[in-house]
């Protein structure tokens, strides 16, 4: 792996350390929590922020002013708050590449993938301006004699989002722009260790008019978010995590209560070779797929499966993975032509670190070990070469669980039918690729894999901000997906309207 061997100059647009304040019905206003956390870079460990850990009082403020805006809100026409959104967009235009790079400083991924994310948080901006169309129902005239029926979408309230660290500036941009295009209020509760993206955002909301009350931003941890769980005036909840928290907390708790959920969770995703796969372009695939924001992805290749048993073109084919793995450049995201950056925080490497020793003592063959990366003159807390283990079981630790981390297993099928198998046996189905040539394959593979988002020839199946991002098994709970038509129909009620005039 290529090193950074020295600290280089670059433009960070977060100078100092920053004390984060709630946006609250249109103003920056203090948490009431005493209880701070320091968010750092995970590249340089230099302190950017002191963030409030949050509390009821901070929820209910804000719920409250969510829930005053929203009959005037609602009764803004579509095409009107449309127009919000196209201001929003101009200035994420403007203030793009500083977004990037907050994003980058706080999480640590590189500029170029902070770029990628705030352009796919554009883009579901984007699809808000469309709200005119994307929010009609439909009718029918003479259901009977002289009676016509129609159904018409209506918003609902106030909704939540809480956030993860992984993507903090684009996964609120799954649920926000549709929520409040749609005629909803909105509160963001973004991840605690990396808030700024989200601080930058609600710099913006402001300074496009959105009017108070309208979307709103809470700080904090654990108590915020019991709270907004809690909340009887909170409407429904948009989550990403893991699934644990997903499921025993976000969805048993909210769904307990009538709130409509989509907890949007862990994976463990599969990316099946098959002997006629083109080689040259699917290496570069598979290295962004498992490796790309250091593996810290729910989209993230996890295990790659070898099929056939044509030993030649396997062990060449995993050579050139080897070597080209080997040849990452990683180091601080901000640098252009780095790679990979660290992980966002020390306990997540930590955790990768845990997973390798316990593929190493269940019999893995660790064939590239992340472990020896000498991060140069940075800090080495949360910084992780990638890794790759070979003759890997499907019972083993690192095949079923998720690392959350820049860690290969592969593991090896006689065939393309017991490679689905091993897939369809796994808790999770969030995404799964096939590499191949052949029609036939791919088709079979579509048609029988049980995995909400599917790539034939992709790496990273990222869908689209007009297309839902899928999931099902432990990797989803709830009914409707985040984007596209399924969040214009979370949320919104449809209503049916039958009339007669005699």
């Amino acid at each position: 792996m290529n090193v950074v061997t020295c600290l280089v100059v670059l433009d960070e647009p977060i100078k100092g350390v920053l004390e984060v304040k709630n946006y609250i019905d249109g103003e920056w206003v203090e948490s009431g929590s005493e209880k701070y956390r320091e968010a750092v870079n995970p590249a340089t460990m230099k302190p950017l922020a002191k963030v409030p850990m949050g509390c009821v009082e901070d929820v209910e403020a804000a719920v409250d002013a969510a829930k005053e805006a929203f009959p005037a809100w609602r009764r803004t026409t579509p095409l009107t708050r449309a127009r919000y959104f196209f201001r929003l967009k101009e200035l994420l235009e403007e203030s793009f590449e500083t977004v990037s790079r907050v994003c980058t400083m706080e999480h640590g991924k590189t500029i170029d993938e902070s770029r990628g994310e705030v352009r796919r948080g554009i883009e579901n901006v984007e699809v808000a301006t469309g709200i005119p169309s994307l929010m009609m129902g439909y009718n029918l005239e003479d259901i009977s004699t002289g009676i016509d029926e129609a159904v018409i979408k209506q918003p609902l309230g106030v909704f939540a989002c809480i956030a993860p660290f992984n993507f903090p500036f684009m996964v609120p941009l799954w649920f926000m722009p549709i929520a409040v295009a749609t005629g909803n209020t909105y509160l963001i509760k973004p991840s605690p260790w990396t808030p700024l993206s989200m601080v930058k955002l609600m710099e913006l909301v402001d300074e496009a008019g959105f009017p108070p009350g309208v979307i709103n931003m809470v700080h904090g941890d654990a108590e915020p978010v019991q709270a907004i769980l809690e909340h009887p005036g909170v409407k429904g909840v948009s989550f990403v995590g893991s699934s644990k928290i997903g499921r025993d907390v976000i969805y048993r708790e909210a769904a307990s209560r009538g709130k409509r959920v989509q907890a949007q969770c862990s994976a463990k995703n599969f990316l099946v070779v098959m002997p006629d796969a083109d080689v040259e372009s699917t290496v570069p695939g598979l290295l962004s797929s498992f490796f790309g924001n250091a593996g810290q992805r729910c989209l993230a290749g996890a295990n790659l499966v070898m099929v056939g048993d044509d030993e030649k073109f396997i062990d060449g084919f995993l050579g050139k993975i080897k070597k080209a793995t080997q040849g990452i450049r990683i180091g601080y995201g901000l640098e252009e032509g780095v790679q990979m950056g660290p992980l966002q925080a020390v306990p997540r490497k930590q955790r990768v670190l845990g997973y390798i020793e316990r593929g190493v003592e269940e019999g893995a063959k660790l064939v590239l070990d992340g472990r020896k990366f000498d991060s140069g003159a940075y800090p080495r807390d949360c910084f992780l070469g990638p890794s790759i283990f070979h003759d890997v079981q499907p019972d083993m630790t690192i095949a079923r669980e998720e690392i959350f981390g820049p860690v290969m297993s592969v593991l090896h099928a006689g065939d393309l039918g017991e490679a689905i198998e091993m897939m369809n046996a796994s808790n999770y189905g969030n995404s799964a690729s096939i590499f191949t040539g052949s029609g036939k394959a791919a088709r079979r593979f579509q048609y029988e894999v049980e995995c909400g988002n599917v790539g034939v020839n992709i790496g990273t199946v990222a869908p689209m901000a007009f297309f839902p991002f899928s999931g099902m098994k432990d990797s989803f709970f709830g009914d409707l997906h985040g984007q596209g038509r399924d969040a214009v129909d979370f949320f919104t009620e449809r209503k049916v309207v039958i009339q007669r005039w005699p």
